[in-house]
């Protein structure tokens, strides 16, 4: 599998448009990322819908056990949860016709990514949304680097 084919811009800015987006894994820490994420989602005027069995209200949001518990259709399903997770994940999200299935860092399964796709949705992997939504959105303006690349290597003089 070459992770490139589903990192693809496009598809990245078509799913930013969509503005209801179930965070599947959503933790109440607010030191996890996916509670960040899921904040600075809010923040920025995305409907979040948190997924996560174990909580049941995250910032003042009521936290479903599973996708299809989620009773209003999502555009996005974000996650934060071990690869061998995501297969179900997948069918759940085919099953309540969610258009993207994004995969945060490290979160990569084939399988995953094969049932979303014969599914008919988009796949996104290996990518964190809110860096994206910065990336795409101008919030990265503010630190002065807008180049539409994220990279940690500085150009050092000589």
């Amino acid at each position: 599998m070459n992770l490139a084919d589903h990192q693809d811009p496009e598809t990245i800015q078509r799913a930013l448009q969509q503005k209801r987006v179930a965070v599947v894994g959503m933790s109440g820490n607010e030191l996890r990322a996916s509670n960040f994420v899921g904040f600075y989602l809010k923040r920025h005027g995305y409907e979040v819908v948190p997924v996560n069995p174990r909580e049941t209200e995250i910032y003042g949001l009521r936290s479903y056990p599973d996708l299809e518990a989620i009773p209003e259709p999502v555009g996005v399903v974000d996650v934060f949860r071990d690869p061998a997770a995501v297969p179900d994940i997948a069918r759940q999200a085919v099953a309540i016709g969610a258009r993207f299935l994004w995969l945060q860092f490290g979160v990569i399964s084939e399988e995953g990514i094969e049932i979303a796709l014969s599914g008919g949705m988009e796949v996104i992997v290996d990518k964190c949304i809110k860096i994206e939504h910065a990336r795409y959105r101008g919030r990265m303006h503010w630190l002065g680097f807008n180049s539409g690349t994220v990279s940690a290597r500085r150009n050092l003089p000589d």
